[in-house]
């Protein structure tokens, strides 16, 4: 038994597991929360009201998840989230009142969405190189939108969050076979000292402007993805056809995550944000001017999800140039906070413009915002990151790895 634990630890399986079933468990969650509520008979406001209380609790714990990475072993603090979100996930699906159905949502979803950052960096810190180990979160979050509607329809609503514990549980066995190349820096540096590091991110010139450019960029992104579904059936599509071409783009970013070893560590950080950036200005445009109906699926296809996926290693990128080891789980922390709590403000924003002038508006108005950030990106001074290497692997024999499990 000890030899295949041993033969078990730190193998591409266990990566995998972590994962694949990571990624599958957030999309079970979270990807048919409307239809089950509103099918309890909640109204569409409470149905906004438990979504928004989720994005909330996300934007208070990711702070204290990042600090606690940073301070404690990665490994068992994040073992603990996950089956204290396996935990809510079980009241969740026995809740029937509004009240204990927003707790348990916005428990899981603080659990998951806090331990995010730390699963993208450990990509970084395997010993394979990262995309062959983030391609199963992007399948692994298809199969679980997927599931959930199969699921749904053809057992129980209820059995959708009963699968979500044990895909959940299947996580944690592959979190606890990892042994991530990062350190973990340990009690022994205290949280006196900790809570001055934190702290010290605040005196980060850099890094406070590149937070300012994650707010456009986030709150931007977040609040195209939500309309793009309605915005499509708007311009002319059916339902099924326009949920086909959000399934198909959902695979675009696979290409970029697979093959990021061969580019990510070669480009200059402030090259790879031109073009994340450029291309969802590109997106707006596309949809603001109102082009036909071919560039519109074309311009979702190549940038809803392969920007969004370009910016998360990027992000990886500059947190690593400009931030030392010991705090880069808490900076990745803040960006993820920032994040949602961008999400809010351009969501509700978004909704009084689109009520007013539609969508057309809408996007020349994001349009304009994202040439105002490209403007704001060509006076960011930060280094190219190439010397830092991230997306290769972290130990020599990872390629071999690679081939073998691959």
């Amino acid at each position: 038994m000890k030899h295949l634990w041993n033969k078990y630890k730190n193998s591409y399986l266990s990566y995998f597991l972590m994962y694949n079933f990571y990624y599958l468990s957030w999309a079970l969650f979270s990807a048919l929360i409307s239809v089950y509520l509103m099918g309890k008979g909640f109204k569409a406001s409470q149905v906004s009201l438990v979504v928004s209380a989720s994005f909330l609790a996300s934007m208070l714990v990711q702070p204290v998840i990042g600090a606690w990475n940073d301070k404690y072993d990665m490994k068992k603090v994040d073992t603990v989230l996950f089956l204290i979100a396996c935990g809510g996930g079980i009241v969740f699906m026995l809740s029937e009142s509004l009240v204990m159905i927003g707790a348990s949502y916005s428990l899981v979803l603080a659990m998951i969405n806090g331990v995010n950052p730390i699963m993208e960096k450990l990509a970084t810190a395997s010993p394979y190189s990262y995309g062959k180990i983030r391609i199963w979160g992007t399948i692994g979050y298809a199969l679980g939108s997927w599931m959930a509607g199969l699921i749904y329809d053809n057992i129980s609503p209820k059995a959708v969050f009963m699968a979500f514990v044990v895909t959940m549980l299947l996580c944690v066995a592959g979190l606890l076979g990892t042994e991530p190349a990062a350190g973990n820096h340990g009690q022994e540096q205290g949280g006196k000292r900790e809570q001055g590091d934190a702290l010290g991110l605040f005196k980060n010139g850099k890094y406070l402007y590149y937070l300012c450019l994650c707010v456009i960029f986030y709150g931007i992104t977040n609040m195209s993805n939500l309309f793009i579904p309605s915005m499509l059936t708007d311009k002319g599509l059916d339902v099924g056809t326009a949920s086909l071409v959000l399934s198909i783009a959902v695979f675009c970013e696979a290409p970029l995550v697979l093959f990021s070893y061969r580019f990510m560590d070669k480009i200059a950080n402030k090259t790879l944000l031109f073009v994340a950036m450029g291309t969802v200005c590109v997106q707006c445009a596309v949809y603001g001017f109102d082009l036909p109906m071919p560039f519109i699926i074309l311009a979702t296809l190549i940038a809803k999800h392969p920007a969004g996926m370009l910016y998360i290693m990027v992000n990886l990128k500059v947190v690593n140039t400009l931030i030392d080891e010991k705090r880069q789980m808490t900076a990745l922390a803040f960006v993820a906070t920032l994040k949602n709590l961008a999400a809010i403000v351009f969501q509700n924003m978004a909704g009084q413009i689109l009520d007013a002038a539609g969508y057309s508006r809408l996007y020349l108005i994001c349009f304009g915002c994202m040439l105002g950030e490209l403007a704001l990106l060509g006076f960011f001074r930060i280094g190219s990151g190439n010397e830092k290497p991230l997306f290769v692997g972290k130990a020599a024999g990872g390629r071999q790895g690679e081939r073998e499990f691959a």
